[in-house]
């Protein structure tokens, strides 16, 4: 007969398992401290054990390992009332079997119960190992939870992952966590953005060149997958890149070694990659458009976030992480959230996620002062509210103004328009961002969603300069195409 050892100080809890599974023919045990439990356990070993997090002696995870087994095959489900995603994560990295929050479900626990059984009777081996510090992802709602379970089971293993979600969802914050918790924590970690990188340079930044490969190319450069030996890549929009550079990065997964361009020494890595797309990768293969070997490559496992609206219980946690980041380098001191502002950026869609909200908890606070971070909630509503009506009204002026720039250029019989046209928007965007962050490129980085380095990188090719929190550039309007003297 099996034995369930259950360790909770609520007399309720402890007998409704009682109730439940010794009519499945399970002997229950029940403790209400640790060190009961552990008394228990030494004298009845049992096949599974439900372990409480917080407990009048101590705390369950602390004691996680006082309840495994010397073989480390014992399923432990962790429960508790104030789950968060950051226990999440340590319980499953500690090789909890599961991670429930209460109040409990019934069928929900009476399947995990079973298939911890199950486990147990099979003599499955579940190994657990040291525990890194990882980074911290906020939100306790119950998709953030199973992420954050997610994160902790596969962190450890060697294998490829696949994140998807929505621009703005945090993606590369998932793949930090992921090196956070894993075995090459100490090892390099390199991120790239294959979408803002040029087309003609991405394979240069990924596999490195040779000097001569091409017109400029002076010394040998080391690329991104060289740097990063026995370390972690991750390649944000992956869906971008080229077919080329798709073939290259396939023979990388496959063999671990390729060549840098415009040479024929074969150089050999030990990467793992993280991935991430905003973009159906399905349909680009169906499409012709990502090549299907490298997807199910890339794909070992695959790690969903959910938008910011599938989680909105999530939003008064995270917009006061924002402004406690925050109030150090924009020079304030806020406290807390004015009940209005906070209802209304609880009622918005957030198209653009969690940047998003990052983008008007910064705005709130560049307009406000005190302790207590105002708005105007109706305005601040309708600004971020995905109603057709109020995306018609917002998108107006810029879909005609980018008529008229589109008219204009036909005009003149170009070539290229849609690369120029991203780049006088990209250009302009930076320039703008800059000046509300009021130079402040750490915080421009964050609104824009870029790192710092290529934040950088586009200043320079922009020609855009900061001085004493003045922003200047040489640039083109999207209206006329004439030259401004400066923007400031």
């Amino acid at each position: 007969m099996p034995t369930l050892l259950i360790v909770d100080d609520e007399p309720s809890v402890c007998y409704s398992f009682e109730r439940i599974f010794r009519r499945q023919g399970i002997d229950v045990l029940s403790a209400g401290t640790l060190a009961e439990g552990v008394r228990l356990l030494q004298e009845h070993p049992p096949t599974v054990v439900v372990l409480d997090l917080q407990l009048p002696d101590g705390d369950g995870l602390a004691a996680f390992a006082d309840f495994q087994s010397p073989a480390g095959n014992r399923p432990i489900v962790l429960i508790t009332a104030h789950g968060t995603t950051e226990i999440a994560i340590e319980a499953m990295k500690r090789g909890a079997f599961d991670y429930l929050l209460k109040p409990l479900e019934l069928d929900r626990l009476t399947d995990v119960i079973s298939r911890a059984i199950e486990v147990a009777q099979a003599n499955e081996e579940i190994e657990s190992g040291p525990i890194p510090e990882g980074n911290r992802i906020i939100g306790r709602s119950p998709a953030m939870q199973a992420m954050g379970q997610m994160i902790g089971r596969i962190a450890p293993q060697e294998v490829n992952v696949l994140i998807l979600g929505e621009t703005g969802t945090g993606k590369e914050l998932v793949a930090q966590a992921i090196v956070q918790h894993s075995p090459r924590v100490r090892q390099p970690y390199l991120a790239i953005n294959c979408a803002a990188i040029p087309e003609s340079l991405l394979e240069s930044e990924l596999f490195g060149h040779e000097a001569g490969a091409f017109t400029g190319a002076t010394q040998r450069r080391i690329g991104k997958f060289e740097q990063c030996d026995g370390g972690t890549l991750f390649l944000d929009e992956v869906g971008e890149m080229s077919a080329t550079v798709q073939a290259k990065v396939l023979r990388i997964l496959q063999e671990q070694q390729f060549e840098r361009l415009g040479g024929n020494k074969t150089v050999r890595t030990n990467v793992r990659i993280l991935a991430a797309t905003n973009q159906p990768l399905e349909r680009l293969v169906q499409a012709g458009k990502f090549r299907a070997d490298l997807f199910f490559r890339l794909a070992s496992v695959t790690i969903e976030i959910p938008p910011l609206r599938d989680r909105r219980s999530d939003i008064p946690e995270l917009a006061m992480a924002f402004v406690q980041r925050l109030n150090p380098s924009l020079n304030r001191q806020f406290r807390e959230i004015s009940p209005q502002l906070l209802d209304s950026w609880m009622h918005a869609d957030w198209p653009g996620n969690v940047r998003q909200l990052l983008n008007a908890v910064t705005t709130a606070m560049l307009n406000g002062s005190g302790s207590r971070l105002h708005g105007d909630a109706p305005a601040s509503a309708a600004r971020i509210a995905s109603t057709s009506e109020t995306d018609s009204a917002n998108r107006d002026p810029l879909i005609a103004s980018v008529q008229q720039w589109v008219d204009a250029r036909l005009a003149e019989s170009p070539h290229d328009i849609l690369r120029e046209l991203s780049r006088q928007i990209e250009r302009i965007a930076i320039a703008q961002v800059l000046q509300a962050a009021k130079g402040n490129q750490s915080l421009a980085s964050d609104m824009l969603g870029l790192n710092r380095s290529t934040l950088r990188l586009k200043l320079r090719e922009y020609e855009i300069r900061i001085e004493k929190n003045a922003v200047f550039e040489t640039s083109e309007s999207l209206e006329d195409g004439e030259s401004e003297s400066s923007r400031g």
